[in-house]
C-alpha cells in the first residue's frame, strides 16, 4: 500500500497542479479501505446490550473491550465512513475534507480577528478513528497534578496513580532514548513511536533546550518540564489511529455500522435510555440497548445529542421546544489549548528543512518502500513544557512546539489555519522560496471558558460552538510569555550559527504598534490565533454535589438511567499536553467500570 502512497506522493511532486487535484479528489470521493474492520450496512439486531455512539479514541476501545465478553452484543455507530488511505500518510493533512466536521467556532471580538470571517477552525474527525485520523498523532498524557485536581474535585478513582495504570494498558511504545519504561506500557493496542524520520531542526531544537539549562526529557514519564523530540501514534511510518488500534478484530458479538448519524438517545417516561434513533441513507431508523447507551461522539457531538435528546439547560431547551428530561449544565466548560501561530524565524545558511526535505526526488521513493523520510512525519518538530511566571503550580502552563518551516512552504498558504490572503501576502508571500523554521506557543491552564449550544433541532445543523478564546487576560498573559521564550531559543548560540533570526514584517491589525513590544504581541496573538483542537469539558465529570456536573465520576449521566459518557467532554479541567492519550485512558478506565457494573 505505501507504493501507491509513493506513485501519489510522486505524482504530487512533480505536476503538483494535477498532484493536488488528485489528491483532492481521492481524498473526497475514494481510495476508502477498512482495514481489516469488518462493517456492517445496518444492525443485524433490534436490541443489543450497549450501544456505542462515536468510534474514535472514545468509543473505538470501549467496544473492543465490551466484546471481550462473548455474552454481550455491541452495536458501534460511526456517523462518518472508512478510513481513507491518504489519512495514513502523516504528512499529507485530511481536514477540511469529508472526513472531517469541519465546525468553525464563532467570531470573536478578541481572538481569531486575522482569520477568515474572525473565526477559528475546528477539525473533528467524522471517520471510523474520529479525530484521531486527522491529528497531529502527538501522544502526550498530561501532568501528574491534572488527575489529582480531578480526584481533589470528587471524582473518586481519577488521582494518577490511579489513572497511570489505563494509559499503560492502552499503549504498546516503542520509543528512543531518554524514555522512562517504567511509565509506558508495551502491550496496549495504540502503537507510540518517534518519527522514523527527524528533521535537523529538531536536533537543533534540542541542543538549544540545553543551551538554556533544560533537560530533554520523557515528557510522558517522571519530568514533564523539559524539551522533547515528539512521541506519535503511529507504526512503521504511517497513522495510528483509533479504530486501527481497536477495531482490527474479529468478533461475532460486535457489529459496527458506518455513516449512521445519531439524532438522539431515546428516554422512557423513567428517564432511563433504552436506544437510540440514527439517520442513514435518508432513512431513520431505531434499535434498542438492554443495558447502556454509551455517548463517545466526542466535545462537540456529545453535548449536540445530549441536548437533542433532552438532557442540558432548562432555558436553552424551552427556546427551542425540546422536552427536557433533565435539566444540566450540557455544553459548558468548553475549553482548549490556544496557540499563537505568527511567529517566522528565517536562516542565512543553506540547510536541509522541511521545504527542502520533501522536494527531494528520493523523498516519496523512500516511504513507498520503507516507510521512513519526510512523508513519515505530521511536522518535523519537537516540543517543550515550561513554567511562565504566571504559573501557580507545579504544572507547565505553556508548551512551545517546533515548526520546521512556516506558512511560506505551506501548499495550501496557511488556509487550512483559516489565513485570509491578506495576512498570508503581507507576512509571508516575501517569504516565499526561503527557508524558514517556527514555534507555535500554547497556553496550556487556559482559564478562558466557551459554550456549545444548539443552532436548531435538525441534528444536520452544526451546534454553536462559543470558544471565548482569550476572553480571560492571563491566557493572553501566558502567550506572550511564550512568544519571547520563543525568541530566546531563536537567539542561542546553537541557532545563532545559521544565523537565525525573526521575521519582523508586522501582521496586518498592528501596524501602529512598535515591533516586538509586549503591545505588538498581545495584538498579533489575537490576529493569529488558533487551538489545538483540544476541545474538552461540555459534560464535566463530577459528584452529584456539584451543580455544574453531568456526568458522575463512574461517566454515569446524572439523573438519566443506563446512560453514559465517555469521551473529552467528561474532562472537569484541562490537562496538560494533547488529548488523545487522555481520551483512550478514559475509555480504557471506563469500559472497566461498566464491566464491573454488570458483571457483579
Amino acid at each position: 500500500m505505501r507504493v501507491i502512497f509513493g506513485m501519489l506522493i510522486s505524482l504530487l511532486l512533480t505536476h503538483s497542479s494535477v498532484g493536488i487535484h488528485i489528491l483532492r479528489l481521492l481524498t473526497e470521493y475514494g481510495l476508502t479501505t477498512t482495514y481489516g474492520i469488518r462493517t456492517e450496512q445496518l444492525p443485524r439486531f433490534n436490541e443489543y446490550d450497549f450501544i456505542i455512539v462515536g468510534a474514535g479514541p472514545g468509543g473505538s476501545p470501549v467496544a473492543n473491550r465490551l466484546s471481550e465478553n462473548k455474552n454481550w452484543r455491541i452495536l458501534l455507530l460511526e456517523a462518518g465512513g472508512p478510513e481513507g488511505i491518504l489519512q495514513q500518510i502523516p504528512m499529507l493533512p485530511t481536514i477540511n475534507t469529508k472526513y472531517d466536521w469541519q465546525y468553525k467556532y464563532e467570531p470573536r471580538k478578541k481572538a481569531c480577528l486575522g482569520l477568515r470571517d474572525r473565526r477559528c477552525l475546528c477539525p473533528k474527525g467524522k471517520s471510523l478513528g474520529g479525530t484521531s485520523t486527522i491529528n497531529g498523532m502527538v501522544y502526550s498524557r498530561g501532568h501528574k497534578l491534572d488527575f489529582d485536581i480531578w480526584a481533589e474535585q470528587g471524582n473518586y478513582g481519577w488521582s494518577y496513580d490511579e489513572v497511570l495504570p489505563y494509559f499503560k494498558k492502552s499503549e504498546r511504545a516503542n520509543l528512543r532514548e531518554p524514555v522512562d519504561k517504567s511509565y509506558h506500557g508495551k502491550n496496549g493496542y495504540v502503537h507510540v513511536q518517534n518519527t522514523p524520520w527527524r528533521s535537523p531542526m529538531t536536533d537543533l531544537f534540542l541542543e538549544a533546550g540545553k543551551e538554556l539549562g533544560y533537560d530533554i526529557v520523557d515528557y510522558n514519564g517522571r519530568q514533564q518540564i523539559g524539551f522533547s523530540d515528539n512521541q506519535l501514534t503511529m507504526v512503521n511510518g504511517t497513522r495510528c489511529s483509533a479504530s486501527k488500534a481497536y477495531l482490527r478484530i474479529r468478533r461475532s458479538n460486535l457489529d459496527i455500522v458506518t455513516e449512521a448519524t445519531v439524532s438522539r438517545v431515546l428516554i422512557d417516561d423513567n428517564n432511563h435510555a433504552y436506544g437510540v434513533e440514527f439517520i442513514k441513507n435518508n432513512k431513520t431508523y431505531r434499535v434498542n440497548a438492554g443495558k447502556e447507551v454509551i455517548l463517545s461522539a466526542g466535545t462537540i457531538n456529545t453535548p449536540q445529542l445530549l441536548m437533542l435528546s433532552g438532557i442540558g439547560p432548562k432555558d436553552h431547551l424551552d427556546e427551542l421546544g425540546i422536552k427536557v428530561v433533565k435539566d444540566a449544565r450540557v455544553g459548558y466548560n468548553l475549553c482548549d489549548h490556544v496557540a499563537f501561530i505568527g511567529l517566522t524565524f528565517l536562516v542565512n545558511q543553506s540547510f536541509t528543512f522541511l521545504q527542502q526535505a520533501i522536494s527531494t526526488p528520493g523523498a516519496a521513493l523512500q516511504y513507498a518502500i520503507n516507510g521512513t523520510g519526510p512523508f513519515s512525519t505530521p511536522f518535523p518538530g519537537g516540543l517543550a513544557f515550561t513554567r511562565t511566571k504566571f504559573a501557580t503550580d507545579a504544572r507547565p502552563d505553556l508548551e512551545i512546539v517546533l515548526q520546521a518551516g512556516s506558512f511560506n512552504v505551506d501548499p495550501r498558504k496557511g488556509r487550512a489555519r483559516g489565513i485570509t490572503e491578506e495576512v498570508y501576502d503581507t507576512v509571508w508571500k516575501p517569504l516565499e522560496g526561503q527557508t524558514t523554521w517556527g514555534i507555535w506557543p500554547s497556553t496550556q491552564l487556559a482559564r478562558s471558558k466557551g459554550r456549545v449550544t444548539l443552532r436548531s433541532t435538525n441534528i444536520k445543523d452544526h451546534p454553536i460552538i462559543d470558544a471565548n478564546l482569550l476572553d480571560d487576560p492571563n491566557d493572553l498573559e501566558v502567550l506572550v510569555e511564550g512568544v519571547k521564550f520563543a525568541i530566546e531559543i531563536s537567539k542561542s548560540k546553537t541557532l545563532q550559527r545559521y544565523g537565525s533570526r525573526l521575521h519582523d514584517i508586522k501582521i496586518p491589525g498592528c501596524e501602529t504598534l512598535e515591533f516586538n513590544s509586549d503591545d505588538y504581541w498581545r495584538c498579533a496573538i489575537r490576529q493569529l490565533t488558533t487551538t489545538f483542537n483540544h476541545e474538552m469539558g461540555t459534560a464535566k465529570m463530577g459528584p452529584a454535589t456539584d451543580p455544574t456536573a453531568v456526568v458522575d465520576p463512574e461517566l454515569r449521566v446524572h439523573g438519566v438511567g443506563g446512560l453514559r459518557v465517555i469521551d473529552a467532554s467528561i474532562m472537569p479541567e484541562v490537562p496538560v499536553g494533547h488529548l488523545a492519550a487522555t481520551i483512550y485512558m478514559i475509555a480504557e478506565k471506563g469500559a472497566d467500570m461498566i464491566k464491573q457494573s454488570w458483571q457483579n
